[in-house]
């Protein structure tokens, strides 16, 4: 074909795609935004304003000068806050202390995982290295701790402190407190050692979590080697191949995947030790107890209470979902029928997908970017009155062409804040939907201006081609809403303090924001509003959004159930120390709370990342479910559009970020004092069938 003829063929698609989509489905502003394809700038004149409007970041090196700048406003700031009166003041000045620090080391942390440019990532990397450096130093500043230490041992100037700015004060005292302030000389000095110890400790778990493992080419059957990464004379094996219909590649995986790895077995059998031992330095029974202060549960005791319980409460419908899987693997393995470990995903799956027709390129044309950008658009707006306005970044402002700026503006408030959403596959981008914040929002007293928030989603979502927008399947579309829930959670908290802004609160209270999105996510009343197919307009079918959610139920004990053991798992790491391994203590706790057999020189815990980010903390995403599900069927269920719910539930759950007792807020949003055995049976009704879906499916 040539030239002339490609560009005509690419107008006649590109019109032919404009005039469907003019003449049936009409986008709002977002939604045409959104399903609309990036187009390169050409603008040469244009100054360029640096990443995220900071002038500094137009080029790496401006990483340096803006952490100069920001360790210069760090020495006075740390002056002021030593020399002032104990009061109000004194908090802010450790806030914007916090502030000025966290305005660099976030950014840097964000670009030093997600710029394409190798230079900016490795001077971010330098930058998130120097600004670690002094905070830990910081954090052992006796000086620094003293004066906040003489505002809250006087009561007289406690009881004139606004609850906020005393919540606030306490926070950074227990920062202090937990980097062994309070010791003398020597041990201080064996808490910073312990400190700088486990940060290498860390990096060096979780970069050997996630590296593949490899095995001998004539170790594997010749016909199954199409299915690994060749690497000479050898197999590499980087996953679990989970979803594999091939029972002996699962298990090979499995296998070689899970093998031990004895340095990284030492590095972690270390890292718990030292962990405990900076716990029990600073006045913990564990790192357990340390870890949880401050969250929803409170103590490693109750955390152990609820995934008991409520391991008691699903053990039926658990034993239930195995012998499905067993009577599923029978039938498609007859010779080799026992149930596995590496059987799990696939068979809860296969399952699914015979109950119910749900084929997400059944669902995809239904969900193009642009409709659930508008769905989320319509529903912040009837929640909340707030909308999502798209704006062109400036010059050098995005590190990508493709990511696009989302003003997030209120209908008598104004401007909230910014959302920079970073949506499609990049190479050398990483492949997990996260959330990240660029800047919390606070009060400053010196502007008597509110510094808006900016964050930014990240996702992996396929590039729109010439005949149709980016196509979303069903698991992408509640990614997208889960992870605009964090997104609203900073952008609607309008705290006092950026120390405790937006998703910086409590571990097990920070999902449940994200989680309840998933619930409006699968609402036929909510996805009715935008799910419609991008070429027909026509509407996604009630029948096939009542499937979906009841798929979920497929073998949800059994998942819940694994989901359970690696909690169960976490706490007991965090724990007493066992004197024994680490593997002693899986094939113990595989026993007791999964059922499955564990399978002998694998070690899981080598791959348990979360053991990083989330030590002591596994159990947080269980909590935040059986909370999200509490405020769905208490407060949403009814009506998921209802304004005067959304206003209440910004104003007990959303607004204090992390200056308010986590219990505290879900108090104030259900009106009650919820118990764990509420909790366990929020998780456990949530399996029950919905009868009318099987009603549906007859009709239709």
């Amino acid at each position: 074909m040539s030239a002339c003829k490609r560009l005509l063929y690419f107008v006649r698609q590109r019109s032919l795609w404009t005039h469907v989509r003019r003449n049936v489905t009409t986008w709002s502003p977002v939604g045409a935004a959104f399903n609309a394809k990036p187009h390169r700038r050409l603008n040469l004149i244009e100054k360029n304003v640096g990443l995220f409007g900071v002038p500094e970041l137009s080029c790496p090196a401006g990483f340096q000068a803006a952490t100069e700048t920001a360790l210069k406003n760090t020495e006075r700031l740390v002056g002021k806050a030593c020399s002032c009166s104990p009061g109000v003041e004194t908090v802010e000045s450790f806030d914007q202390l916090s502030d000025g620090l966290c305005r660099v080391a976030d950014l840097a942390d964000f670009v030093k995982v997600a710029h394409p440019d190798p230079a900016f990532r490795e001077a971010a990397e330098k930058t998130c290295i120097e600004i670690g450096t002094v905070v830990e130093k910081l954090n052992t500043n006796v000086k620094l701790c003293k004066s906040l230490k003489i505002l809250l041992d006087n009561p007289d100037i406690v009881a004139q402190l606004d609850p906020n700015t005393r919540k606030v004060a306490e926070l950074f005292m227990f920062d202090f407190e937990i980097s062994g302030i309070h010791l003398d000389d020597k041990l201080r000095k064996e808490a910073v050692a312990l400190h700088v110890k486990l940060l290498d400790l860390n990096n060096e778990f979780l970069v050997g979590s996630h590296l593949p493992n490899r095995i001998a080419r004539s170790a594997i059957p010749e016909h199954l080697h199409l299915h690994f990464a060749d690497e000479g004379s050898f197999i590499q094996v980087g996953g679990l191949h989970a979803d594999s219909p091939n029972d002996l590649v699962r298990e090979i995986a499995y296998r070689i995947y899970l093998y031990p790895n004895a340095d990284l077995m030492d590095c972690l059998e270390e890292l718990l030790k030292c962990r405990y031992k900076l716990a029990k330095l600073v006045g913990y029974d564990s790192y357990g107890h340390r870890a949880l202060k401050g969250t929803m549960a409170k103590t490693p005791e109750t955390v152990m209470s609820f995934l008991q319980l409520l391991t008691d409460k699903l053990s039926d419908r658990t034993a239930k979902d195995f012998k499905m899987m067993r009577n599923m693997k029978k039938k498609l393995n007859p010779r080799n029928s026992e149930l596995m470990p590496w059987d799990h995903p696939y068979l809860s799956g296969v399952l699914r997908a015979e109950r119910y027709n749900i084929e997400p390129s059944l669902y995809s044309p239904y969900l193009s970017l642009g409709a659930c950008m508008e769905g989320l658009n319509n529903l912040f707006s009837q929640l909340y009155g707030v909308s999502l306005m798209s704006e062109h970044p400036s010059a050098g402002e995005v590190w990508s062409e493709d990511v696009r700026k989302l003003a997030v503006v209120h209908e008598t408030e104004g401007l909230l804040g910014y959302i920079y959403c970073d949506f499609y596959h990049r190479q050398d981008k990483p492949q997990q939907d996260c959330h990240f914040t660029i800047r919390g929002g606070r009060w400053c007293q010196e502007t008597g201006q509110y510094q808006l928030p900016v964050v930014v989603l990240m996702l992996s979502l396929p590039h729109p081609t010439k005949s149709a927008p980016t196509l979303l399947t069903p698991g992408m579309m509640e990614n997208l809403f889960h992870e605009m829930g964090h997104a609203m959670h900073s952008m609607l908290g309008r705290t006092r303090y950026q120390h405790v802004t937006g998703t910086r609160c409590a571990t097990d209270f920070a999902e449940v924001p994200s989680i309840l999105m998933e619930y409006f996510a699968t609402d036929y009343r909510v996805l009715s509003q935008f799910a419609r197919h991008y070429e027909t307009g026509q509407p996604l079918p009630e029948s096939m959004v009542a499937r979906l959610c009841e798929s979920k139920k497929v073998c949800g004990a059994a998942d819940i159930q694994l989901q359970i053991f690696y909690a169960v798992l976490d706490q007991i790491y965090h724990g007493k120390p066992q004197n024994r391994s680490t593997t002693e203590i899986l094939k113990e706790m595989q026993q007791k709370f999964y059922g499955l057999p564990y399978t002998p020189n694998t070690a899981w815990q080598l791959r348990f990342s979360h053991l990083i980010g989330y030590g002591a903390k596994y159990y947080s995403y269980l909590m935040s479910r059986a909370v999200a599900s509490m405020v769905w069927k208490q407060c949403f269920v009814q009506d998921p559009l209802n304004r005067d719910m959304g206003e209440r539930y910004r104003q007990e759950m959303l607004a204090h970020g992390g200056a308010k007792e986590p219990m505290l807020m879900v108090e104030g949003m259900l009106q009650r004092q919820p118990t764990m055995e509420d909790f366990v049976d929020a998780l456990v009704s949530e399996l029950s069938p919905n009868f009318e879906t099987f009603i549906m499916d007859s009709e239709s």
